[in-house]
Protein backbone atom coordinates (compact mmCIF):
# COMPACT_ATOMS: atom_id res chain seq x y z
CA UNK A 1 0.00 0.00 0.00
CA UNK A 2 3.40 2.28 0.65
CA UNK A 3 4.41 1.97 -2.62
CA UNK A 4 1.01 2.42 -4.68
CA UNK A 5 0.42 5.57 -2.15
CA UNK A 6 4.16 6.90 -3.42
CA UNK A 7 3.49 5.60 -6.88
CA UNK A 8 0.52 8.03 -7.12
CA UNK A 9 1.71 10.63 -4.97
CA UNK A 10 4.78 10.96 -7.94
CA UNK A 11 2.46 10.61 -11.23
CA UNK A 12 -0.37 12.86 -9.52
CA UNK A 13 1.41 15.83 -7.99
CA UNK A 14 5.02 15.54 -9.19
CA UNK A 15 4.89 14.79 -12.51
CA UNK A 16 2.44 17.74 -14.24
CA UNK A 17 5.15 20.05 -11.73
CA UNK A 18 7.93 18.44 -14.03
CA UNK A 19 6.43 18.98 -16.76
CA UNK A 20 5.58 22.19 -16.16
CA UNK A 21 9.04 23.16 -15.14
CA UNK A 22 10.09 21.43 -18.10
CA UNK A 23 7.64 23.32 -20.60
CA UNK A 24 8.64 26.63 -19.14
CA UNK A 25 12.71 26.09 -19.32
CA UNK A 26 12.03 25.70 -22.68
CA UNK A 27 11.00 28.84 -23.72
CA UNK A 28 12.47 32.08 -23.95
CA UNK A 29 10.68 34.38 -21.12
CA UNK A 30 11.28 38.42 -21.28
CA UNK A 31 12.05 40.47 -18.31
CA UNK A 32 9.31 40.82 -15.88
CA UNK A 33 9.58 44.18 -15.84
CA UNK A 34 9.08 44.64 -19.42
CA UNK A 35 6.28 42.19 -20.04
CA UNK A 36 3.06 42.94 -21.81
CA UNK A 37 0.43 44.28 -19.28
CA UNK A 38 -1.99 45.20 -22.02
CA UNK A 39 -5.98 44.23 -22.15
CA UNK A 40 -6.40 41.05 -23.14
CA UNK A 41 -9.70 41.89 -24.83
CA UNK A 42 -11.64 40.02 -22.23
CA UNK A 43 -13.76 43.20 -21.73
CA UNK A 44 -15.54 45.62 -23.81
CA UNK A 45 -15.26 49.08 -23.13
CA UNK A 46 -17.40 49.81 -20.62
CA UNK A 47 -18.69 52.74 -22.47
CA UNK A 48 -20.40 50.44 -24.97
CA UNK A 49 -21.75 48.49 -21.81
CA UNK A 50 -24.37 49.97 -19.20
CA UNK A 51 -24.82 46.96 -17.35
CA UNK A 52 -23.03 45.79 -14.05
CA UNK A 53 -20.66 43.91 -14.36
CA UNK A 54 -18.72 41.13 -12.36
CA UNK A 55 -15.44 39.23 -13.34
CA UNK A 56 -13.35 37.36 -11.33
CA UNK A 57 -9.80 36.59 -13.55
CA UNK A 58 -6.52 33.93 -13.28
CA UNK A 59 -3.40 34.14 -15.16
CA UNK A 60 -0.40 32.42 -14.69
CA UNK A 61 1.85 34.29 -12.12
CA UNK A 62 4.93 36.27 -12.94
CA UNK A 63 8.72 34.35 -13.92
CA UNK A 64 9.15 30.75 -12.69
CA UNK A 65 6.53 31.02 -10.40
CA UNK A 66 3.93 30.63 -13.09
CA UNK A 67 5.24 27.00 -13.30
CA UNK A 68 3.00 25.67 -10.74
CA UNK A 69 0.76 28.81 -9.68
CA UNK A 70 -2.35 31.70 -10.99
CA UNK A 71 -2.63 34.69 -9.65
CA UNK A 72 -6.42 36.06 -9.30
CA UNK A 73 -8.32 39.16 -9.06
CA UNK A 74 -11.73 40.81 -9.45
CA UNK A 75 -13.46 43.69 -11.62
CA UNK A 76 -16.76 45.13 -11.26
CA UNK A 77 -18.63 47.79 -12.69
CA UNK A 78 -21.51 49.95 -11.61
CA UNK A 79 -24.22 50.09 -13.83
CA UNK A 80 -24.12 53.24 -16.15
CA UNK A 81 -20.67 53.59 -14.96
CA UNK A 82 -17.85 54.83 -17.16
CA UNK A 83 -14.75 52.80 -15.98
CA UNK A 84 -14.01 49.52 -14.39
CA UNK A 85 -12.66 49.11 -11.06
CA UNK A 86 -10.09 46.48 -10.47
CA UNK A 87 -8.95 44.55 -7.30
CA UNK A 88 -5.54 43.00 -6.59
CA UNK A 89 -4.49 41.74 -3.58
CA UNK A 90 -0.05 41.67 -3.63
CA UNK A 91 3.14 41.84 -1.77
CA UNK A 92 3.85 45.42 -2.72
CA UNK A 93 2.91 47.74 -0.52
CA UNK A 94 -0.39 48.21 0.80
CA UNK A 95 -1.57 44.18 0.08
CA UNK A 96 -5.00 45.52 -1.43
CA UNK A 97 -4.77 47.68 -4.79
CA UNK A 98 -7.10 49.26 -6.96
CA UNK A 99 -6.86 50.05 -10.20
CA UNK A 100 -3.20 49.37 -10.29
CA UNK A 101 -3.36 47.48 -13.52
CA UNK A 102 -5.49 47.24 -16.34
CA UNK A 103 -8.76 45.69 -15.72
CA UNK A 104 -8.89 42.60 -18.56
CA UNK A 105 -5.07 43.01 -18.93
CA UNK A 106 -1.90 40.57 -18.93
CA UNK A 107 -0.27 39.40 -16.21
CA UNK A 108 3.22 40.05 -16.95
CA UNK A 109 2.66 38.55 -20.14
CA UNK A 110 0.52 35.69 -19.23
CA UNK A 111 -2.95 35.60 -20.57
CA UNK A 112 -6.35 35.80 -18.24
CA UNK A 113 -8.71 33.30 -18.02
CA UNK A 114 -12.47 33.76 -17.09
CA UNK A 115 -13.22 32.23 -13.54
CA UNK A 116 -16.33 33.84 -12.94
CA UNK A 117 -19.20 36.45 -14.88
CA UNK A 118 -22.14 37.91 -13.98
CA UNK A 119 -23.90 40.80 -15.91
CA UNK A 120 -27.05 42.80 -14.93
CA UNK A 121 -28.80 42.51 -12.20
CA UNK A 122 -26.97 39.63 -10.93
CA UNK A 123 -23.83 41.78 -10.71
CA UNK A 124 -25.08 44.86 -9.33
CA UNK A 125 -26.80 42.79 -6.75
CA UNK A 126 -23.10 41.50 -5.87
CA UNK A 127 -21.15 44.30 -5.97
CA UNK A 128 -21.85 46.14 -2.70
CA UNK A 129 -21.26 42.99 -0.50
CA UNK A 130 -17.95 42.56 -2.70
CA UNK A 131 -16.87 45.81 -1.76
CA UNK A 132 -17.99 44.98 1.28
CA UNK A 133 -15.66 42.42 1.73
CA UNK A 134 -12.67 43.59 0.36
CA UNK A 135 -13.40 47.01 2.81
CA UNK A 136 -13.45 44.33 5.58
CA UNK A 137 -10.91 41.82 4.76
CA UNK A 138 -9.01 40.27 7.56
CA UNK A 139 -5.27 40.39 5.87
CA UNK A 140 -4.82 44.30 4.36
CA UNK A 141 -2.44 45.45 6.00
CA UNK A 142 1.14 45.66 5.11
CA UNK A 143 3.11 42.50 5.73
CA UNK A 144 -0.13 40.30 5.79
CA UNK A 145 0.94 38.76 2.45
CA UNK A 146 2.49 35.25 2.27
CA UNK A 147 3.42 33.70 -1.26
CA UNK A 148 3.08 30.19 0.61
CA UNK A 149 0.63 28.98 1.89
CA UNK A 150 -1.17 31.87 2.29
CA UNK A 151 -3.05 34.90 2.33
CA UNK A 152 -1.85 35.61 -0.84
CA UNK A 153 -4.12 37.03 -4.11
CA UNK A 154 -5.47 33.49 -4.38
CA UNK A 155 -6.55 33.68 -0.56
CA UNK A 156 -8.12 37.45 -0.68
CA UNK A 157 -9.86 35.95 -4.13
CA UNK A 158 -11.39 32.89 -2.23
CA UNK A 159 -12.66 34.85 0.47
CA UNK A 160 -15.08 37.16 -1.77
CA UNK A 161 -16.72 34.54 -2.98
CA UNK A 162 -17.15 32.75 -0.14
CA UNK A 163 -18.77 35.93 0.93
CA UNK A 164 -21.26 35.12 -2.52
CA UNK A 165 -22.17 31.76 -2.44
CA UNK A 166 -24.39 32.35 -5.37
CA UNK A 167 -21.19 32.91 -7.27
CA UNK A 168 -20.74 29.04 -8.11
CA UNK A 169 -17.66 29.09 -9.19
CA UNK A 170 -14.05 27.56 -7.88
CA UNK A 171 -10.55 29.03 -8.87
CA UNK A 172 -8.65 26.57 -10.67
CA UNK A 173 -6.55 24.07 -8.68
CA UNK A 174 -3.36 26.30 -9.85
CA UNK A 175 -4.46 29.24 -7.51
CA UNK A 176 -2.21 28.27 -4.37
CA UNK A 177 -3.61 29.67 -1.46
CA UNK A 178 -7.12 29.70 -2.34
CA UNK A 179 -7.07 26.88 0.51
CA UNK A 180 -5.69 29.05 2.98
CA UNK A 181 -8.23 29.18 6.24
CA UNK A 182 -8.97 33.29 5.43
CA UNK A 183 -11.34 32.60 8.15
CA UNK A 184 -9.57 31.18 10.53
CA UNK A 185 -11.36 27.62 10.79
CA UNK A 186 -10.26 24.32 10.07
CA UNK A 187 -12.88 22.95 9.08
CA UNK A 188 -16.32 24.57 7.15
CA UNK A 189 -18.45 24.55 4.31
CA UNK A 190 -17.02 25.34 1.23
CA UNK A 191 -17.31 28.45 -0.47
CA UNK A 192 -19.85 28.09 -2.45
CA UNK A 193 -21.88 26.44 0.33
CA UNK A 194 -22.14 23.00 -1.47
CA UNK A 195 -19.81 20.94 0.22
CA UNK A 196 -17.71 20.55 3.15
CA UNK A 197 -13.63 21.61 3.52
CA UNK A 198 -11.05 20.47 5.87
CA UNK A 199 -7.92 22.24 5.99
CA UNK A 200 -4.84 22.29 7.93
CA UNK A 201 -3.54 26.51 7.38
CA UNK A 202 -3.49 25.46 4.10
CA UNK A 203 -0.63 22.92 4.29
CA UNK A 204 -3.58 20.18 3.83
CA UNK A 205 -6.23 19.82 3.23
CA UNK A 206 -9.36 18.13 1.48
CA UNK A 207 -12.63 19.69 0.15
CA UNK A 208 -15.78 17.94 -1.12
CA UNK A 209 -18.16 20.17 -3.11
CA UNK A 210 -20.58 19.90 -5.98
CA UNK A 211 -19.32 23.27 -7.66
CA UNK A 212 -15.44 22.41 -6.10
CA UNK A 213 -15.37 18.79 -6.60
CA UNK A 214 -13.10 16.36 -4.94
CA UNK A 215 -9.87 18.37 -4.57
CA UNK A 216 -6.94 17.21 -2.49
CA UNK A 217 -4.28 19.85 -0.95
CA UNK A 218 -0.84 18.81 -0.48
CA UNK A 219 1.64 21.36 0.39
CA UNK A 220 -0.62 23.70 -1.40
CA UNK A 221 -0.44 21.71 -4.56
CA UNK A 222 -4.28 20.84 -5.60
CA UNK A 223 -5.16 17.33 -7.31
CA UNK A 224 -8.65 16.13 -7.77
CA UNK A 225 -11.65 15.48 -9.73
CA UNK A 226 -14.83 17.87 -11.66
CA UNK A 227 -17.62 16.09 -10.45
CA UNK A 228 -19.70 18.54 -11.90
CA UNK A 229 -17.86 18.78 -15.31
CA UNK A 230 -16.28 15.97 -15.74
CA UNK A 231 -12.88 16.27 -15.18
CA UNK A 232 -9.11 16.22 -13.44
CA UNK A 233 -7.40 18.61 -11.60
CA UNK A 234 -3.88 18.66 -11.65
CA UNK A 235 -1.15 20.27 -10.15
CA UNK A 236 0.46 23.21 -12.28
CA UNK A 237 -1.74 22.22 -15.08
CA UNK A 238 -5.05 22.79 -13.65
CA UNK A 239 -8.49 21.33 -15.11
CA UNK A 240 -8.29 18.71 -18.13
CA UNK A 241 -11.51 17.96 -19.11
CA UNK A 242 -14.19 18.42 -21.71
Amino acid sequence: MLKIAALAFVLVYLAPIAISAALYFSQNHADWRSADRSSSGLLASPATNPEAIVRIFSARTVSWRGIIATHSWIVVKDAGARAYQRFDYTAWGQPIWIDRFVPDGRWFGSLPQTVFAANGAAAEAMIPRIRETIRTYRYARPGDYTVWPGPNSNTFVAAVMSALPEIQATLPATAIGKDFPYDGRWIGLTPSRTGIRFNLGGYLGLTLGWVEGLEVNVLGAVAGIDIRRPALKLPAFGRLGL
